[in-house]
């Protein structure tokens, strides 16, 4: 049993739900049959079993140092992302004529998925490069790319974004990092990152930050934000790595989780002159950043369902292996005691893993599915209707894994019992490291705020209707079916429920009322999301029974999972969605000196 991937799954989820199969009959993808993916996954499955996962623990225990001014990396970090490189996995994603091998986005998701469950830690380096690289092939002249680009897709240059301050944290209005003119293209970078994860590191002979900052004449607030790449070190003619940049590392960050990662704090400018290069337009730096961001986020997302999925794998193996106590019914005190599994609530701990992990990977690897139907497309209309409900997703793809497979997490902790806590054992690192995703690339509250105050508003509420369309047409296909009729009336009458409170709080008059408990209706539209995702799984588990495929016992535990997803856990948006719409103020209308009487 592989500790990393449940390929079986996998191959669901890629098949018979997303249907990934459409992709290769089209001209850009024709390479990717199903044997040409088999074969990429089996050698990501033996790279991330082999080198990712032995050294995890290790990686975990022994965090960066600063080192005369640098981080220094556990020694396994750096043959294992050169093993991903050599894979040729940095450039997958890219395509060919930027020398990529123009792998479909919803594969190399797939690909992924192996090393952040084996070694999140190490992975984060990797997930950040490509993100950069992206930007830069988007948004970068020939000269940047030229230069970048390559060496960052060979995994010899990795990639950041620099975003938070210290006297900004999230809200991207405030930082303060200036841009000044030097000559052409040339600025001189001052202020100071904070929370930059990779943002220093001995692995790789460069590294390429992308940097937020302001040009002298900007306009206040997130509209005068210009992007700029900021390398380490300054590249000479030959497009080799010369001559230090002056970026310092002023400190190390030490975190709950990802302890493998470096988190930094980065002064530019401060010991010399920090030379930038401005990417596109001035003061577009925030729209270029959030094609990094969105892609990050939803990263993120499926690093918490992979953190959720290990977890949820150990915990199996262990209910299955280990005895204690006896059933209700087994009166005899001296009768045999039975493996964990067979009791009731640890089977329920387990379905509730189950039932989160699955359900956020399909959530995932839907939202990837837009991105390849998007670069295939031949219609304008329906490229913008792709790209809308990718828009409205992306906050729920990284949120809601977050906050329900770090639930996944501690159920996992729970089954194990005492030895749950213990470093003796995987679980809790992997709580530990799931913790930080709720906060990473935007917290939970953000995210719901997003979708609330901007997702559901685009173009008239658009997006929302494409969404509502696309649950109905799963609703109306499984209605053909006996035993799923009941389940699809009830997402129905949740989807009915969003769809009127979201037009209730939109005709609020009060801002800060119609937001006060956008969070709640972001979890509501999450658990309506994954709750679709369960019923389409659920459509196809019940299409391959009838077609009497060998699957039985993977298929029934698919519909099973259903159907404790759509009793357990999907009522709750119905009760979250009643706040919504009842527009409560009981957090908004608590006094701050309430919470103390001082």
């Amino acid at each position: 049993m592989s500790m990393i991937t449940n390929r079986k799954d996998l191959d669901f989820l890629l098949y018979d739900v997303v249907d990934i199969v459409a992709l290769s009959e089209t001209p850009r993808y024709a390479a990717y049959d199903r044997s040409s993916v088999s074969a990429m996954l089996d050698a990501a499955q033996a790279i991330a079993e082999t080198v990712y996962l032995p050294c995890a623990v290790d990686v975990d225990a022994a965090e960066p140092q600063f080192v005369n001014g640098t981080a220094v990396t556990h020694p396994a970090v750096k043959p294992a992302l050169e093993a991903y490189a050599d894979a040729g996995f940095f450039a997958a994603g890219f395509d060919e004529k930027d020398g990529g091998l123009q792998m479909p986005t919803t594969v190399l998701t797939a690909v992924n998925g192996m090393f952040s469950c084996a070694n999140l830690s190490i992975h984060n380096y990797a997930t950040l490069t490509i993100a950069a690289a992206h930007v830069l092939v988007a948004f970068g002249s020939p000269e940047q790319r030229s230069t970048f680009v390559p060496p960052m897709l060979d995994g010899r240059w990795f990639g950041t974004m620099c975003l938070s301050e210290t006297q900004a944290g999230s809200s991207l209005s405030d930082i303060r990092t200036r841009a000044a003119p030097i000559a052409g293209n040339r600025f001189a970078i001052t202020g100071t990152k904070m929370w930059i994860s990779g943002g220093d590191q001995d692995i790789t002979e460069n590294i390429v930050h992308l940097v937020l900052a302001r040009l002298p004449d900007s306009p206040a607030g997130v509209k005068g934000l210009s992007l700029f790449i900021v390398p380490k070190f300054r590249i000479d003619d030959l497009g080799r790595p010369v001559v230090f940049n002056n970026v310092t590392l002023a400190g190390l960050n030490h975190k709950l989780g990802n302890r493998g990662t470096t988190n930094t704090l980065l002064n530019f400018g401060e010991a010399g002159t920090s030379e930038g290069w401005m990417v596109g337009e001035p003061n577009q730096g925030l729209k270029y950043m959030f094609h990094m961001m969105n892609e990050a986020r939803i990263a993120i997302g499926h690093g918490a369902c992979m953190l959720g999925l290990a977890g949820f794998l150990y915990s199996l193996d262990y209910a299955r292996t280990r005895t204690q106590g006896r059933l209700p019914s087994m009166k005899d005190p001296i009768s045999p005691q039975v493996p964990i599994i067979q009791h009731a609530d640890v089977r329920r701990l387990l379905l509730a893993q189950k039932a989160a992990v699955e359900g956020g990977m399909a959530l995932v690897l839907y939202c990837a599915s837009l991105v390849d139907a998007a670069t295939v497309c031949e219609s304008e209309t329906d490229r913008r209707d792709l790209a809308l409900l990718l828009d409205l997703l992306t906050p729920v793809a990284k949120s809601w894994p977050s906050e329900f497979c770090l639930e996944a997490n501690k159920h996992a902790i729970q089954i194990l019992g005492g030895y749950g806590y213990a470093r003796d054992y995987p679980t809790e690192r992997f709580y530990r490291d799931n913790r930080l995703n709720p906060i990473h690339e935007g917290t939970h509250a953000i995210h719901g705020l997003d979708i609330l105050g901007r997702k559901v508003r685009i173009q008239d509420g658009a997006a929302l209707e494409i969404f509502a369309l696309r649950l109905r047409e799963t609703i109306a296909a499984a209605a053909e079916h006996i035993s799923l009729i009941d389940f699809a009336r009830g997402l129905e009458a949740a989807l009915d429920a969003l769809v009127a409170t979201t037009e209730k709080v939109l005709a609020a008059k009060n801002i800060d009322l119609q937001l006060a408990n956008a969070t709640l209706y972001l979890d509501a539209f999450g658990h309506i999301s994954v709750g679709w995702l369960w019923l389409k799984q659920g459509l196809a588990a019940t299409r391959l029974l009838a077609c009497q495929s060998p699957d039985t016992a993977f298929l029934v535990g698919k519909l099973q999972t259903m159907r404790y997803f759509h009793t357990f856990e999907l009522p709750r948006a119905a009760n979250l969605l009643s706040v919504v719409a009842s527009l409560d103020d009981t957090s908004l209308g608590m006094q701050v000196d309430s919470f103390t009487g001082a």
